[in-house]
C-alpha cells in the first residue's frame, strides 16, 4: 500500500522531526475539501498543524513565506527567517494572500460570455481550452496580444516560451511602470541590467530622493529590516536618513531631516549637490573627472547651489549642507537612493541620472552600505512595458490590427490614465480572455474567463530583484489543495502550447517546469543546498523555501560613467495660474496602486501618516485649506486639464506644503469584488498621460490640479477619529508654511 501523505507527517511527529521537514511531499491530486470528522483531508494530523515553505512575488516585491495549515486548510502566513531577502518578516499584502485563497468572490471555474455584452455561462477546462486555442491559431500572431504583469523565475520562462513560440505579442503592465526609469538610470550609468541592492543595513548615511522604502517602494519589508540595522544594529553608531520629498510619507516621517523639493526638481537638487562636492574637492577624482568629462565642475556651473535654489524651492545654504554631510568622511559609507515620485517625472531619467551619480562621488558603487550589484538572474523576467508603448498598442486595438487580447493579472481598463480611454479601445477588440481570479473592470470586458490559482495553490519559482546581491531563488509550492476549480496560469498555457504544437515548452506542467530548474541547481553542487541525490536535494530545496548561493555574485565589472548633462532638459506642464496645484498621488500601504483593493486585510490597513483607510481623501495644508473655505471631511473636485475630475473628501495635514494636493491610489473600482467597487475615487483617472521624455515610462507624479469646493461633506475612515493634529510635550509638530 503507497504511503500517504498523512502517514508521511504522523510519522513525523512521532519522531519529532518538525513538519516543515515534509513539505515537499507532493499534495494528492483529489484531497477533500470539506472538514468532516468522518473524511479527513490528508493534511489533518490528530490535531497538527503544519508549515509549508513557499515564496511569493507581489509586486517588485519577492517575500519567502511559511504558510501555516490545520485541517487542510491555510491558517496562517509567516514570513521564512531562512530566506535572504525578508529573514523571517513579512508584509501585509503577503498576510491578506489567505484572503485571495479563500476570498468569497472568487471565479470558480471557467465562464464563456453566451453574446457580446450577454451573461456568462459555465465550461469545463477542456472547453476551455479548446476555445483559447481556437483564439490563437485563428489569427495572425500580430493581431493577439498578452498582456502579464512583472514576472519573474519559472513563470516568465513560460509565458516567454510561449510567447515566442506561438509569435503573439507580450507586452508587460504595471500602472505605475515599477521604476523601469531608475532601472534605466542604473544601466546607464554602472552598466547592471538587474537592479542593485540598496544595502540600507550597512549604510552610516543615507540620502533619499523620493522613494518611501519604508512604505510602499519596491520591497518595503527587506528595506525596513535593513533600515532597523542602518538605526539600532549592534557594534555601530545610529545612521543619519535624510529624505527628499513633495510629500511627507512614511520614510519622511522617520527621517532625522526632510527637505521639500519642488516636485520635478530633484535632478537639479541632485546635480547642485555634485557640483558642491567637486567645487570644493570632496567628490572621488576619478569619478568627478568621469561624470564632467574632464572638465571638473565648471562643466556644472550651471547647478549652483545659488542659480538652481529658487527653482528647487530649497535655499542655496540647505543644498551646500547636504553636499558637505554627503560628502564628510565620518558620515560613510553613504548611500543615495531615489525613486517614487522623483522618477515619474517628464524629466525622470534626468532626475535619476543626478542622484544615482552622486554614489559614484562618495565611492559607494558595488560595496557595502551602498549599491551592491546582483547577479544576472538564472531565469527570465517579463518587465513592464512604457506608457509610450501602451498607447501605441490601444491605437492598434481601435485600428483592429489587434483582435485579441489575452490578460492575466493586468487591469488595463482600470490602471492606464483615464484620458487614454482604455475601455473605449477594448470594446474596439474582438476578443478578449481573461486569466483573472476575480472580476476586475478589464475582465468584466472579457469575452472568456479562465480562472487561475492564487499563490499559495500553484508552482513557480521567483528571483527577486533587486536580490540580496547574490543569485537567490525562492520555490513556490501549493500549500493546500487547489480551492475551487481553477488551473495555474502556466499549466494553461503549457496545454495550449501542446494543442498548438508549439516549441519551446518541454515541460508537462508548471511541477516539471520548477523541478527541471532544481535539477540544474543540483548539477551545480553548490549553494544552500547540496545533496548527493536529487531526490534529497528536492525534498530538502521545498524545505527551505529556496536556493541561494552566496558565492555567486556580480563579477563587479561596469563600463565608464558617461558624462552627466549639463544643463537640465525643458519640461512643459499645464498652465500653473490655472492649476496651482502639484499633485503628488501616492500608492496606499495595502492596496498599492489598487491591485490588491480586493482584499480586505490590505483596504483596512491605515495609511501611516493620516491613519484613513477604505477611501480617497485629498492632502491639503492649513493655510491652502483656510485659502479655500474647506475643512477635514468638506468634499472637493480634484480637476486636472484632462478635465476628468474626481470628488473626495479634505484631510488637512500642517506636513503637506502649500502648493501640493497628495491624493492616495488604489480605490475607484467599477468591480473588483465587493470590498473594491464604487469605494473612493481613482485618482489615475485625472493623471495627464505625460511621458518621460527619453523613456517613454508614465510621468505619474507630472500633473497638476486645482480643487474646487462643493456642498456635501464626507467623513473620512481613519483611527485617529476627528481629533486634530496637535503639539505633544517633547514631540516635534511638523508644520509647513509658506515662504
Amino acid at each position: 500500500m503507497a504511503l500517504t501523505r498523512r502517514q508521511f507527517l504522523k510519522w513525523a511527529g512521532v519522531t519529532g522531526i518538525g513538519a516543515v521537514v515534509f513539505n515537499g511531499c507532493r499534495v494528492p491530486d483529489h484531497e477533500i475539501q470539506v472538514q468532516s470528522p468522518v473524511e479527513m483531508p490528508e493534511d489533518l494530523v490528530t490535531g497538527r498543524d503544519n508549515y509549508y515553505a513557499t515564496a511569493a512575488q507581489l509586486g517588485l516585491a519577492s517575500e519567502g513565506l511559511l504558510v501555516r495549515v490545520m485541517e487542510g486548510r491555510a491558517k496562517k502566513i509567516e514570513g521564512n527567517p531562512d530566506h535572504p531577502v525578508n529573514t523571517g518578516k513579512h508584509g501585509i499584502r503577503a498576510e491578506a494572500l489567505l484572503q485571495a485563497l479563500y476570498h468569497p468572490d472568487r471565479i470558480k471555474h471557467p465562464l464563456l460570455r453566451i453574446a457580446k455584452g450577454g451573461p456568462f455561462r459555465r465550461i469545463d477546462w477542456t472547453e476551455a481550452i479548446e476555445r483559447l486555442t481556437a483564439i490563437i491559431s485563428d489569427r495572425d500572431p500580430n493581431e493577439v496580444l498578452l498582456a502579464t504583469p512583472l514576472l519573474r523565475g519559472r513563470a516568465a520562462d513560460v509565458v516567454q516560451a510561449f510567447a515566442d513560440g506561438s509569435r503573439i505579442r507580450l507586452q508587460g503592465f504595471d500602472a505605475l511602470g515599477c521604476e523601469s526609469v531608475a532601472r534605466e538610470a542604473l544601466r546607464q550609468l554602472y552598466g547592471q541590467n538587474a537592479q542593485p541592492d540598496f544595502d540600507i543595513a550597512h549604510a552610516s548615511y543615507i540620502l533619499n530622493f523620493g522613494a518611501d522604502f519604508l512604505g510602499t517602494w519596491i520591497n518595503p519589508t527587506h528595506y525596513s529590516r535593513g533600515y532597523g540595522e542602518f538605526r539600532q544594529g549592534d557594534g555601530r553608531s545610529r545612521g543619519r536618513l535624510v529624505h527628499v520629498g513633495a510629500r511627507y510619507s512614511t520614510t519622511a516621517a522617520a527621517a532625522d531631516h526632510w527637505v521639500y523639493a519642488t516636485p520635478g526638481s530633484e535632478g537639479l537638487l541632485a546635480m547642485s549637490i555634485a557640483y558642491t562636492m567637486i567645487d570644493e574637492g570632496t567628490a572621488d577624482s576619478d569619478a568627478a573627472s568621469a561624470l564632467t568629462g574632464g572638465h571638473g565642475a565648471r562643466a556644472l556651473q550651471a547647478f549652483a547651489p545659488e542659480r538652481v535654489a529658487a527653482r528647487i524651492g530649497v535655499d542655496a545654504h540647505v543644498i551646500s549642507e547636504l553636499a558637505h554631510e554627503l560628502a564628510d568622511k565620518k558620515h560613510h559609507p553613504a548611500l543615495v537612493i531615489g525613486g517614487g515620485p522623483a522618477a515619474a517625472q517628464a524629466n525622470g531619467l534626468f532626475n535619476m541620472l543626478a542622484v544615482y551619480a552622486l554614489n559614484a562621488l562618495v565611492g559607494s558603487v558595488n560595496r557595502s552600505g551602498g549599491l551592491v550589484f546582483n547577479p544576472e538572474p538564472v531565469s527570465g523576467r517579463v518587465s513592464s512595458a512604457s506608457l509610450r508603448e501602451w498607447k501605441q498598442t490601444l491605437a492598434d486595438m481601435r485600428s483592429g490590427d489587434i483582435t485579441a487580447v489575452l490578460v492575466r493579472e493586468s487591469d488595463v481598463a482600470y490602471g492606464l490614465p483615464g484620458a487614454l480611454d482604455t475601455r473605449g479601445a477594448l470594446r474596439s477588440v474582438d476578443t478578449i480572455v481573461s486569466f483573472s481570479s476575480f472580476l476586475d473592470e478589464t475582465s468584466e470586458l472579457a469575452d472568456l474567463i479562465l480562472p487561475c490559482h492564487t499563490p499559495l495553490e500553484e508552482w513557480g519559482t521567483d528571483e527577486p530583484n533587486p536580490g540580496p546581491g547574490y543569485t537567490t531563488i525562492g520555490f513556490q509550492q501549493p500549500a493546500v489543495n487547489r480551492f475551487h476549480d481553477t488551473l495555474s496560469f502556466g499549466d494553461v498555457l503549457l496545454q495550449t502550447g501542446s494543442q498548438l504544437g508549439l516549441p519551446g515548452l518541454p515541460w508537462e506542467n508548471m511541477r516539471e517546469a520548477v523541478r527541471s530548474l532544481a535539477q540544474d541547481l543540483h548539477e551545480r553542487g553548490r549553494g544552500s543546498v547540496v545533496q548527493p541525490t536529487f531526490a534529497e536535494f528536492w525534498k530538502r530545496t521545498l524545505e527551505r523555501g529556496g536556493w541561494w548561493d552566496t558565492g555567486a555574485t556580480a563579477d563587479g565589472s561596469r563600463p565608464d560613467l558617461p558624462e552627466l548633462g549639463r544643463s537640465a532638459p525643458a519640461v512643459s506642464s499645464a498652465d500653473p495660474n490655472r492649476y496651482p496645484l502639484h499633485l503628488v498621488p501616492f500608492e496606499g500601504i495595502g492596496v498599492g496602486a489598487g491591485q490588491y483593493a480586493h482584499l480586505p486585510w490590505a483596504q483596512s490597513a491605515p495609511d501611516p501618516i493620516t491613519s484613513a483607510a477604505w477611501d480617497t481623501w485629498v492632502e491639503l495644508n492649513p493655510h491652502t485649506a483656510d485659502e479655500m473655505g474647506l475643512k477635514n471631511n468638506d468634499v472637493v473636485i480634484v480637476e486636472s486639464s484632462t478635465g476628468r475630475p474626481i470628488r473626495v473628501p479634505v484631510y488637512v495635514n500642517p506636513a503637506t506644503p502649500p502648493n501640493v494636493a497628495a491624493v492616495p491610489m488604489g480605490q475607484g473600482h467599477r468591480a473588483f469584488t465587493s470590498y473594491a467597487a464604487r469605494r473612493g475615487a481613482n485618482v489615475l483617472d485625472i493623471l495627464e498621460p505625460t511621458e518621460d521624455a527619453e523613456t517613454g515610462a508614465f510621468a505619474w507624479g507630472a500633473t497638476r490640479v486645482r480643487i474646487s469646493g462643493t456642498t456635501r461633506t464626507r467623513v473620512i475612515p481613519k483611527l485617529e477619529g476627528l481629533e486634530p493634529a496637535r503639539q505633544l510635550h517633547g514631540e516635534e509638530l511638523i508644520f509647513v508654511h509658506k515662504a
